[in-house]
């Protein structure tokens, strides 16, 4: 219940009920719902500030969702960065050295790209962490720029692979003939005692003794060049190219297995010992020629040879006596 107001009138010396005009009850009115507008406020903004609304909590968790991801990626980047180096360190500094050629320029490895602006349609998009974003993506070109560089040096290297494969295949790596005793070379690569002149002069191989007959073999991969018989001098020879700047010569044979033009493996039977040509007994007179020049072809026999044997025939190689043709 309301209570009721009264007053003093000296007029009428009595009290007189209180009445409220229009007024005073729309200023009351008025002023009630200011306070209580101010006071609705102060509370929005306190509730605003201190505590956060569903659609802004799902906006915050979502926001630090990806920010996790994205310090993922960044780390995953970071690693396959690391990653690409250590290839890129075994490409220049172990591969590379095995095959005999030159380390990637660190300028192609960066692989850089030019032109304008790569990124403009996502700064068109106006994202809010547009710089974030691009970071992210241009580290990610980077490395694919560089993956493709080193996927196309591993090409390489793996066609280096095989010609190395090819080029092992073709050295001239064995005896000529089956010498397991170690006892047939008679003469080796040097100034020896020319057998009809009886001066020193030049030998430019070195001589294996054999029956008549005794199998002749290719030394290493490659084609017959030549098949050839001359009076006097090499008498009946074959010449193998092997490629890689390697030639062999096999002289004084007897009879031939093989024809101009033929491939022929390491270890094939060309054709048998003789006694033609120049040659004062049975034997082979075995070449080696290396880009145009006579090279000592002892110096190639380590595919069948143990480090021990291989040492042995050095030492008779090395004596100087008379050659055999």
């Amino acid at each position: 219940m309301s209570r009721i107001k009264y007053y003093y009138d000296p007029k009428t010396c009595k009290y007189e009920r209180y009445t409220r005009s229009k007024w005073d009850i729309a200023l009351n009115a008025l002023g009630f719902l200011s306070l209580s507008s101010i006071l609705a406020i102060i509370f929005i903004i306190t509730f605003n500030v201190y505590f956060d609304n569903p659609k802004e909590l799902m906006l915050r968790k979502e926001n630090n969702e990806l920010k996790f991801y994205y310090e993922m990626l960044e780390e995953e980047v970071g690693k396959m960065n690391q990653m690409l180096a250590d290839l890129q360190h075994r490409d220049d500094n172990l591969y590379r050295i095995i095959f005999e050629t030159e380390p990637i320029a660190p300028e192609i490895r960066r692989a850089g790209v030019g032109g304008s602006d790569r990124y403009r349609d996502i700064r068109e998009k106006g994202i809010n962490q547009e710089q974030m974003v691009i970071s992210l993506h241009s580290k990610i070109d980077a490395l694919k720029r560089q993956l493709y560089v080193q996927s196309i040096s591993y090409d390489e290297v793996s066609e280096m692979a095989l010609k190395k494969e090819e080029y092992w295949a073709a050295i001239p790596a064995i005896q000529p003939i089956l010498n397991e005793n170690l006892n047939l070379l008679a003469s080796g690569f040097g100034m020896r005692i020319h057998p009809i002149l009886k001066v020193r002069k030049m030998h430019t191989g070195v001589d294996f003794t054999a029956p008549k007959g005794t199998p002749i073999y290719a030394t290493g991969d490659g084609v017959v060049k030549d098949v050839k018989t001359v009076f006097g001098g090499y008498g009946k020879y074959i010449e193998i190219d092997h490629g890689f700047g390697f030639v062999t010569r096999y002289a004084h044979m007897n009879d031939f297995a093989v024809k101009k033009g033929q491939k022929v493996k390491r270890g094939d039977k060309i054709g048998t010992v003789g006694n033609t040509g120049s040659s004062t007994a049975p034997h082979v007179h075995y070449e080696v020629i290396k880009d145009g020049r006579y090279v000592n072809p002892v110096n190639y026999f380590f595919k069948d040879l143990t480090p021990e044997e291989y040492d042995m025939i050095l030492e008779l190689a090395s004596k100087e006596n008379q050659s055999l043709s």
